[in-house]
């Protein structure tokens, strides 16, 4: 006798839960009961909800940050501070750093780091598109704010070499976030005090 936890189709189901970031398989099980109890208006509410997310939300194309138009606010915004970039590896870096509030300049996302052992070098990042903003000649500070990983830290090396050769001042986001961790899991304060205290490099 089948079970319903052993049912192909629910199993299906945990495994579509457990590809998110941050899902297990017991979190995946809790979600998919959840959502066959949703009620179908309900449940068809939420699956419109992601589904018009997906197709309205795209990439900036100055940052490639999260936005609903061609430019994001930030990169449009004349009281965002045109003069300091702040580098990160992912769009979601963005929001946790907005949260701190005390950040006020730009962004450019790289889309990840450098990573020899998976075949990530500079020339799958963003990082061309970085120096060509920086070559525009507005910026006169970069802040690095790739997460303290050896990935994360051969990135900022290898980007200060290449930025510091056109003699704009580099900075690092410095004590406060655990060495080996994320800026995702970072809490606001932790992230607020990493970017007070950022160091040139």
């Amino acid at each position: 006798m089948v079970t319903l936890l052993s049912d192909n189709q629910f199993q299906k189901l945990i495994t579509s839960f457990s590809q998110l970031p941050g899902i297990g398989k017991k979190s995946a099980t809790r979600i998919g009961f959840h959502v066959l109890r949703m009620d179908p208006a309900s449940f068809q509410n939420w699956i419109n909800g992601i589904k018009e997310s997906r197709e309205k939300l795209h990439f900036c194309e100055v940052c490639a940050g999260l936005t609903e138009e061609k430019i994001c606010n930030i990169c449009e915004s004349p009281k965002r501070d045109s003069q300091i970039i702040c580098v990160v590896e992912q769009p979601e870096d963005i929001f946790f750093i907005e949260n701190t509030k005390e950040y006020s300049g730009k962004y450019h996302v790289l889309n990840g780091s450098i990573s020899p052992l998976d075949g990530i070098g500079p020339d799958q990042l963003r990082i061309k598109e970085l120096i060509e903003r920086l070559k525009e000649g507005e910026v006169t500070e970069v802040l690095i704010a790739t997460n303290p990983t050896l990935e994360g830290d051969a990135t900022a090396s290898y980007l200060s070499h290449l930025i510091k050769q056109l003699h704009i001042v580099v900075s690092r986001i410095a004590h406060g976030i655990t060495i080996g961790g994320t800026i995702e899991y970072s809490d606001q304060y932790t992230l607020g005090k990493a970017i007070k205290s950022r160091l040139q490099i």
